[in-house]
């Protein structure tokens, strides 16, 4: 049995987790999926003053209060930023950590710095009205639909801080959308091509992995706690 530490993207919640969620519990494992201030079942909770350090945080929190001492994370989309926080922290308790078509940050970076104009714009632009909080990048009709919100911008712009602890992690994981464009992640899939250290999971499919290849994920995920 493997303890997972499951966290979500921007904009949206826990729920895109619900089938894999289930999925792992049903083979015997025991499930944490991050509810992050602000976001998804916390959205009652959004400020523009929610940080990046806030959601690295939570994920602890909650790992902690399951009373996991040893688990595998991962994270889908802005959960990559999240995970590697969790990762500087706590890397020598992690037995796996699996970057879900996710940003893959360097010590120093914001998601900030490893997006591009085409994004800066949307987060500057859609939070005049609402300060701090940005609205979903693909159109804010997207605010119409069930889990999905605005996302707080300081954690765009607040940089990971890595210690070392993350080195201590022995299986690192990367899984691609191929078929997403266009897609922020292709420099993070380049990035751990032929690195030993990694494995790397070229997907069909969007961006939204959960739902678009769920059996795939699913044997990725089963894979990591072998």
């Amino acid at each position: 049995m493997a303890n997972y530490v499951l966290v979500h993207g921007a904009w949206g919640g826990g729920s895109a987790y619900d089938r894999l969620a289930g999925e792992l519990t049903a083979a015997g494992h025991k499930v944490v999926v991050a509810q992050l201030k602000g976001l998804g079942s916390r959205k009652a909770e959004l400020h523009g003053g929610i940080t990046l350090s806030d959601h690295i945080s939570d994920t602890i929190a909650q790992a902690e209060a399951a009373g996991f001492e040893r688990f595998i994370l991962a994270g889908h989309s802005y959960g990559g930023m999240v995970i590697t926080g969790v990762a500087a922290k706590l890397g020598a308790r992690i037995d796996a950590i699996c970057y879900i078509d996710a940003f893959l940050p360097a010590d120093g970076q914001s998601l900030w710095d490893i997006t591009g104009q085409r994004e800066h714009s949307w987060y500057i632009d859609t939070q005049k009205f609402t300060p701090g909080l940005c609205a979903p990048i693909g159109g804010e009709e997207l605010l119409k639909l069930p889990g999905y919100g605005r996302h707080p911008l300081l954690t765009l712009i607040e940089a990971v801080r890595l210690t070392g602890a993350e080195k201590k992690i022995p299986r690192r994981s990367y899984i691609f959308a191929t078929q997403w464009e266009p897609t922020p992640f292709t420099r993070f899939r380049d990035q751990v091509k032929g690195d030993p250290a990694w494995e790397l999971h070229e997907v069909g499919g969007g961006h939204m992995v959960q739902s678009d290849q769920p059996e795939r994920l699913r044997e990725i995920m089963l894979g990591l706690a072998g």
